[in-house]
């Protein structure tokens, strides 16, 4: 069998017992980082006098993911088997979806326990009166990935959450502030830890407020907006008598399609 374990973002108090009984019991433990995975199973032993089994640890990361589960068998889930991110809910910007796939391919029984997640947590804490939300994870880095993701992000009609790195924190709110001065938005710091701090205005603001102290890891809550979304399809941009090429572009602009593959496509068609 296969369990999903959430664990805490920050404060270790926020583990459950169903999480606890799980990480304890487990025969193997698949662990984004097993540092951090030993780390926490030691912390735990401690303060609340958890006997320790002997357990095996393996690495399963985005890197290695996709092969690791390549070649899997289903008499690897005979063993009782936990899979835990560093931080929060496996499968929220982390992996964890790719084991749930298998499972119902191969029909392994599995179990994902609730716990602690840093989007959802923000949500409630931003105040904006709404049960509708997008969440975003981490935008792309750079180039017209970001760019498009960044307005996706912030024209899509619902309350909308990212997940930003310090080093770039400043760079998101300096685009935000560029695109729509007056949006409301609502960043947490460090979500649960001993230097959890909340902020919430528009992006100049707290660009001013926040000033050098941008160190941690941040969760941006950003208000809705009417949606931009374009109601232009396929067969309205082929109308438009313009070169296959130009169209190709406009077309996967709106569907997501691979730019190369949608020009293949109209030039046999």
């Amino acid at each position: 069998m296969l369990t999903l374990v959430p664990t805490p973002i920050g404060n270790i108090a926020d583990i459950s017992l169903r999480a606890m009984e799980a990480l304890f019991g487990a025969d193997i433990l698949l662990c984004e980082d097993t540092r951090v995975t030993k780390k926490l199973l030691h912390i735990l032993a401690e303060r609340y006098t958890k006997e320790r089994k002997e357990q095996q640890f393996i690495a399963l990361h985005s890197h290695n993911e996709a092969h690791f589960i390549a070649q899997l068998h289903v008499n690897f889930f005979d063993a009782n088997v936990v899979y835990v991110s560093d931080a929060g809910m496996p499968g929220i910007s982390d992996p964890g979806q790719r084991l749930v796939r298998y499972c119902l391919e191969h029909d392994v029984p599995y179990d994902v326990l609730p716990g602690a997640n840093a989007a959802l947590t923000a949500f409630v804490a931003s105040g904006f009166v709404t049960t509708q939300m997008l969440f975003f994870g981490f935008l792309p880095h750079k180039g017209t990935d970001r760019k498009t993701a960044l307005l996706q992000a912030l024209y899509n009609g619902f309350t909308t959450v990212i997940y930003e790195s310090p080093h770039r924190l400043r760079k998101l709110l300096e685009e935000i502030a560029a695109e729509d001065a007056t949006r409301e938005l609502f960043v947490a710091k460090e979500l649960t830890k001993r230097y959890q701090h909340v902020y919430r205005g528009r992006a100049e603001e707290l660009l001013e407020r926040l000033n050098l102290h941008v160190k941690g890891e941040w969760v941006v809550v950003v208000e809705s907006a009417p949606s931009r979304q374009s109601t232009l399809s396929e067969t309205d941009i082929l109308a438009l008598n313009i070169p296959k090429k130009a169209a190709s572009k406009l077309i996967s602009k709106i569907t997501g399609e691979n730019p190369k593959q949608c020009y293949e496509r109209l030039i046999e068609s």
